[in-house]
């Protein structure tokens, strides 16, 4: 199975004039968080909030920026969300693909909102 990539549009809700940036993203059910390159950061005027330790794939541990609130829109759906501020490519995690009811089909490579909840994202809270 190769990777997968979806389109989503980022802003940054305390500077509503400015305008959202479409962006390429790596889908990654395996990750938790939204992750940008330092470019977007800077493009959407995001604040960093604080910094956060993370745990990259060759084993590493580093402090990395965490900067916020980001909008990330995907077809008629959207969330509110923190991001890592790292690597040279958006990762899209399972968080704000949870949020906003999204779901991967790997057999197509594509990520869609639920077809169970087509209209509004769905939420399980039990």
């Amino acid at each position: 199975m190769g990777h997968i990539f979806t389109e989503i549009k980022l802003s940054n809700p305390r500077l509503p004039d400015l305008r959202p940036i479409q962006v390429k993203a790596l889908v990654d059910t395996g990750a938790l968080m939204l992750c940008i390159p330092e470019h977007v950061a800077l493009q959407l005027k995001l604040t960093t909030e604080s910094e956060r330790e993370v745990s990259v794939a060759d084993g590493r541990r580093m402090n990395v920026p965490y900067v916020g609130p980001i909008r990330v829109c995907f077809g008629n759906r959207f969330c509110f969300v923190g991001a890592l501020v790292l690597g040279d490519e958006v990762l899209l995690g399972a968080v704000p693909m949870e949020d906003m009811d999204l779901v991967v089909s790997p057999g197509r490579r594509e990520v869609t909102v639920d077809p169970a909840s087509p209209n509004i994202p769905h939420a399980r809270v039990k």
